[in-house]
């Protein structure tokens, strides 16, 4: 009789465990399921761009509603169908000249980076890359701005100036940071001159990864009446490209207004996104244009965007 009862109290304990289990195992897809079903409506045909606008005064405009942006690729107007004007974390490299022309240049170099690592959030990364006669990685990807910091305050000027190749190596490393939004912002005083890369091959790079450039071409006078007017060109045309913006400042002096200045439009942008009216998977370059659709009363506003993107290429068989 014993012997019955514990037979049927195993029994019923396997049953127990048994329907625990199936219930257990039912949970776990279920929740599989809808972790599936999130991932799956993330559209991975949505074009993404960032916007900045500003006023007459160059001051940043906010409140703007999706009604009040337009966008084309290749002159077919575009259905916006994202919209955000939240502060999205970043990831932001620092391109620091420390070439031998920047020796007088860079207590003021230093602290303009340092303010603008102190406009970041808790949330954004920073790397810092220094470059002379070839580019270095002096700090890869930390929240901790006062790493960053300590790099800066031990640099040294000498040598040559290895522009291209610093822009091309930010490019690389700028694209593994964690965040969506990705920024590089280059402080130079000069001209390339030391570069195994080309202008043409870091104006490919950038076209395919996107990555805003903001630059500072610290320019006086002996510049400007040699080399500076190639390297304000140079500098201008990359910033226009990524949909960042190029400084200029005269003098040392104003390096600190304008890295604040970009920090305060990195916090101040608008993101759109629309998924593309062609659908060809060509991988050729599709322009993009964003326009202010200006309400009555509105003043004029300027509007800075990437000029476009390269479209997915099908993979060949």
């Amino acid at each position: 009789m014993t012997c019955v009862i514990r037979i049927a109290l195993l029994v019923s304990l396997l049953c127990t465990l048994f329907a625990f289990g199936q219930n257990s195992k039912e949970g776990l897809t279920s929740d599989s399921s809808q972790t599936q079903n999130r991932t799956l409506r993330v559209d991975v045909d949505l074009v993404l761009v960032n916007v900045s606008v500003t006023d007459s005064s160059h001051r940043q405009v906010p409140g703007l509603s999706k009604e009040h942006f337009q966008i084309w690729e290749d002159k077919i107007e575009q259905q916006v169908q994202y919209f955000s004007a939240e502060d999205v974390p970043l990831s932001a490299g620092i391109i620091f000249d420390i070439s031998g022309s920047m020796r007088e240049k860079l207590p003021a170099a230093r602290a303009a980076a340092s303010t603008f690592l102190r406009m970041g959030a808790p949330d954004d990364e920073f790397l810092l890359i220094e470059f002379s006669n070839s580019p270095q990685v002096e700090q890869n990807f930390t929240r901790d701005i006062t790493k960053l910091q300590s790099r800066l305050l031990f640099t040294q000027a000498s040598g040559r100036t290895s522009l291209y190749d610093a822009l091309y190596l930010g490019m690389e490393k700028i694209r593994r940071g964690s965040n969506s939004r990705k920024v590089l912002l280059l402080i130079t005083d000069g001209e390339d001159n030391h570069s195994r890369y080309s202008l043409a091959d870091v104006k490919d790079l950038a076209r395919e990864y996107d990555v805003q450039v903001y630059a500072i071409g610290i320019q006086d006078e002996l510049n400007l009446q040699s080399s500076g007017y190639i390297a304000r060109a140079v500098l201008s045309d990359l910033a226009n490209l990524t949909g960042g913006r190029a400084f200029f400042p005269s003098s040392v002096d104003n390096l600190e207004s304008i890295c604040k200045q970009i920090g305060i439009e990195l916090k101040n942008q608008y993101v759109l996104g629309y998924r593309p009216l062609n659908q060809s998977t060509d991988g050729k370059w599709r322009k993009i244009r964003v326009k202010i659709n200006r309400s009555p009363g509105m003043p004029r506003l300027s509007v800075r965007s990437k000029t476009g993107y390269y479209a997915t290429r099908t993979a060949m068989k």
